[in-house]
């Protein structure tokens, strides 16, 4: 886990000193500045999580290094440090953005318990943000090449299957085919477009690490849990997650994922408390889930609530219509990326493009036709 940054900002050396060894001997990497425009070029520079900022500095108005330090980085988390407990002062200070305020002298147990909730909404914050700007741009059928009156099927069914807001939704197909896609264009022709989709391939991680990247822990959870991690979960809550591979997914997390489509909560791990999400399941597999219950390896309960509605995409052989359109799309965005300049695909490459199976589908496509932009000098 990355080291959180605390910034002090403290005309009095005596509580800037005691604070970094206190912070430091927490765990927390620690930043100083004496006055508010070092804050703010601090702010800056280094981009910490969280500031405790004093309301009374000399060269400025607390309260204007609040807001500025906020313009610089809407993420970051402040928190206000006071030798008065003014309701006024306070309520002012939570109005311009601080989260929360702390009163000298310091119980030391009341600041680590108000920067701990600062860092879950820092972390929050962050990555909500992160995933907004990823999708940027990625907007409903944008992306999705269908010419063919199999994918021009799906997409109707996309639509409608948006239009539900509610319902899971289990995408199938072969491994390239564009299961991704199809779920993002779910979540951006919905209602939820506004919120965060969240994509996550459950056979990329082992038991335990996958329980902890989609519910998070508390903090004393495990050895190494120094701190308090939300999870995926709570960072999709009021859009959608995506789970990839569900196939692969635990016996022990198909059990919690049946509880949070059944209850709409779930919890983190080490923890007691059940935290309500309102997120939309969309799954995909490459897999025979009917098997695979049958084998005893997939529950089947779970498989019926995730079945409410399904899509199988066609692999890319047998929509042959859409190769062509798939391949030239490729090059468009190649030449974009590698500064070319190829203006067709020659006739014997479109042959062969047409007539080949493409056992990976459109994933196999874009690889062929990316390491041949690398390669290739000429304008076709």
């Amino acid at each position: 886990m990355s080291e959180n940054r605390i910034l002090v900002v403290d005309d009095e050396q005596l509580i800037r000193w005691t604070l970094q060894k206190s912070l430091e001997k927490a765990g927390y990497g620690v930043l100083l500045a004496e006055t508010g425009e070092e804050a703010l070029q601090k702010v800056k520079e280094e981009a910490p999580d969280v500031v405790l900022l004093d309301i009374n500095l000399p060269d400025m108005d607390g309260y204007k290094v609040l807001e500025q330090a906020l313009k610089i980085d809407p993420a970051i988390i402040p928190i206000m440090v006071t030798a008065l407990e003014d309701v006024d002062l306070v309520v002012r200070a939570i109005r311009l953005g601080a989260l929360d305020y702390i009163t000298k002298p310091f119980d030391f147990n009341k600041v680590l318990l108000s920067i701990e909730k600062a860092l879950e909404a820092s972390q929050l914050k962050r990555e909500v943000k992160y995933l907004r700007q990823e999708q940027k741009g990625r907007v409903g059928f944008h992306n999705i090449v269908a010419v063919s009156p199999e994918m021009q099927k799906i997409l109707q069914m996309t639509d409608k299957v948006a239009a539900s807001d509610a319902a899971t939704v289990l995408v199938q197909g072969e491994s390239g085919t564009g299961k991704e896609l199809i779920a993002q264009a779910i979540h951006h022709r919905s209602k939820r477009e506004n919120m965060a989709f969240v994509a996550v391939n459950c056979a990329g991680f082992a038991e335990h690490l996958l329980e902890n990247e989609l519910c998070g822990h508390e903090r004393g959870a495990f050895t190494d849990a120094k701190q308090l991690k939300r999870g995926l979960l709570e960072i999709a809550d009021g859009g959608s997650l995506f789970l990839d591979e569900i196939g692969d997914m635990n016996q022990a997390m198909q059990a919690k994922l049946l509880r949070l489509i059944e209850q709409k909560t779930f919890r983190r791990m080490g923890g007691v408390k059940d935290i309500k999400v309102d997120v939309r399941i969309i799954t995909a597999t490459n897999k025979d889930l009917r098997r695979l219950m049958d084998e005893g390896v997939f529950r089947e309960d779970l498989f019926y609530r995730i079945n409410i509605v399904a899509l199988q995409l066609p692999a890319l052989r047998e929509r042959r219509e859409d190769i062509l359109p798939l391949a030239k799309s490729f090059v468009q965005k190649y030449n974009e990326d590698f500064h070319k300049n190829v203006k067709k695909i020659s006739s014997e490459v479109e042959q062969f493009l047409v007539s080949y199976d493409w056992p990976g589908n459109v994933r196999e496509l874009r690889n062929v036709i990316e390491r041949a932009m690398i390669l290739g000098d000429g304008d076709t």
